[in-house]
């Protein structure tokens, strides 16, 4: 045990970190900390963004593959570069191997969003769609690079691309040396075993916390059963952290180093990109929106708290999709069917009364087939626009007071608008 944590600070050194931070320094934003009212009111904390979703390549992956490549041979340059990606770590490389003059290949799941997969060849990168998930690309990606002789840049399991986004926690502790809290997401661990080890290295009292998809915890689990362990599946929208199986270099790391693992369901980063939207004027992607859900999962208060929002690369018809599902989570959208009678003027009465309540109607479903009863011959499906959860029942009770006997529809049947 000795001889392998001996081993573990040979690899991970603060020199190396250091010397990181400055290659790093030449190509990076400077991403300094966002402090969030509406977050540190909510949870009692102080609580901190640190914006990563605004490097150039929209997300932390840069630090990494800069690094990395820069401590490559001029052989292994020559060879060509060759990763697997969900999207963002693909981004850092084609960036770096541009600037490097080096060529790149992206292996990519199908899945990935589109403006992920153009903003990789944007770079001057090949790009090869393989898989339904990252393992599957990745296990594609080093079939190639045996067969065409490709220098292999993982995107998580290396400790030079651990090293370089480790310096995301030396430039948090420099900004605010007094943080107690640093939430950090984690797909295969890179991100979290840079940032804990070099938190830990420079103050011991931070707490480092792992974040991960409900769907998608193979670094939960794998802590449980103290060993590296893989998941049958992952179902989570947060795309770049949809790994199966964690780094197996990375995880004696993650033991020593990591002080907790919260998991976050899909739900929650929904209403977290609208807080983050409304709040901050920030796009951030799901993966990054895991450290954002979690703040209001600590049991903690009056307390620092950093969280590291790891991109922000999402496509447009995603970012419409999450918001409607959003606005209906919060009650800001609903739909109600009412049985009317079948003569003229009732839909103007309803229409009427729904003014005087000030719900905004976006659609209504009219069918006068639903019944043979012209008493209550016609079903209407309103679907309108609410201030929030108070105002929706405001609504709601008003329709009953009339007698309209309002039933509100689920949210999964509420069609896009």
């Amino acid at each position: 045990m000795e001889n392998v944590e001996n081993e573990m600070e040979a690899a991970l050194t603060l020199e190396k970190f250091e010397e990181a931070s400055e290659i790093v320094g030449k190509v990076t934003l400077e991403t300094k900390l966002v402090y969030s009212e509406y977050y540190s009111n909510l949870t009692g904390n102080k609580v901190y963004f640190k914006p990563e979703n605004l490097q150039y390549t929209g997300a932390y992956k840069v630090r990494g593959a800069y690094y990395k490549i820069s401590t490559l041979s001029d052989e292994e340059k020559k060879r060509g570069l060759i990763t697997a990606s969900a999207g963002n770590h693909a981004q850092g490389v084609a960036y770096a191997a541009k600037l490097a003059g080096v060529k790149a290949t992206i292996v990519m799941p199908t899945i990935t969003p589109l403006m992920k997969v153009n903003r990789t060849r944007n770079y001057g990168a090949e790009v090869i769609l393989y898989g339904e998930v990252f393992d599957e690309a990745c296990e594609y990606a080093y079939k190639l690079a045996e067969e065409n002789g490709y220098t292999f840049v993982h995107p998580f399991d290396d400790l030079d691309v651990a090293t370089g986004q480790g310096t995301i926690a030396m430039e948090i502790i420099k900004e605010l040396p007094t943080v107690d809290y640093i939430l950090v997401p984690i797909g295969g661990g890179g991100l979290c075993t840079g940032v804990a080890t070099l938190a830990k290295m420079l103050n011991p009292k931070i707490r480092v916390i792992g974040v991960e998809p409900a769907g998608a915890n193979c670094m939960q689990e794998s802590l449980k059963q103290g060993k590296v362990v893989t998941l049958p599946s992952v179902n989570t929208i947060a795309d770049g952290t949809a790994v199966k199986t964690p780094g197996t270099k990375l995880f004696p790391y993650i033991q020593k180093y990591v002080d907790d693992i919260i998991t976050i369901e899909d739900s929650e980063l929904i209403v977290a990109f609208l807080d983050m939207v409304e709040n901050h004027k920030l796009i951030v992607e799901n993966s990054g929106l895991l450290s954002v859900a979690a703040c209001r999962h600590l049991n903690v208060k009056k307390k620092k708290v950093v969280s590291v929002l790891s991109g922000g690369n999402m496509d447009v018809i995603n970012m419409a999709s999450i918001i409607q599902h959003g606005l209906i989570q919060r009650d800001r959208v609903f739909t109600v069917s009412v049985l009317l009678p079948d003569k003229p003027g009732e839909l103007a009465k309803i229409s009427a009364l729904l003014a005087k309540e000030n719900g905004n109607v976006i659609k209504l479903e009219h069918n006068q087939f639903i019944s043979i009863n012209r008493n209550a011959a016609v079903e209407l499906r309103i679907t309108m626009e609410a201030f929030g959860t108070e105002h929706k029942n405001a609504i709601v009770s008003a329709l009953e007071r009339e007698g309209y006997r309002p039933k509100l529809v689920k949210s999964k049947e509420i069609y896009a608008v």
